[in-house]
């Protein structure tokens, strides 16, 4: 992990990984992200977590991953009703594939 320059402040960063999600700290607020909610996490490497940017003040992305989320998805999840449907083909699946 590289050193900021003197002055600069983190504006995101992985606060932790547990077996239910991750937690994440984003402009002063803490948010979890739960595997249930958020499957494209879960079973990631922790270097590819970790990996998050800020971009545009509003704009989460995960480079490693190819993941995408604003920080309006984390405080108002309601209006954004559509929930990944990998888990959904899993379950269906006789053989978990």
């Amino acid at each position: 992990m590289k050193s900021l320059k003197h002055g600069e402040d983190i504006s995101v960063s992985v606060e932790n990984i547990t077996p239910l999600g991750i937690w994440l700290f984003v402009k002063e607020k803490e948010y979890f992200l739960s595997y249930k909610d958020y499957p494209y996490f879960k079973d990631q490497t922790l270097s590819s977590i970790q990996n998050v940017q800020l971009l545009h003040g509003f704009h989460l992305y995960w480079p490693d991953l190819d993941v995408d989320l604003e920080i309006d998805n984390l405080e108002t999840p309601e209006k954004y009703p559509l929930k990944s449907k990998l888990i959904k083909k899993r379950l269906a699946s006789p053989t978990g594939r």
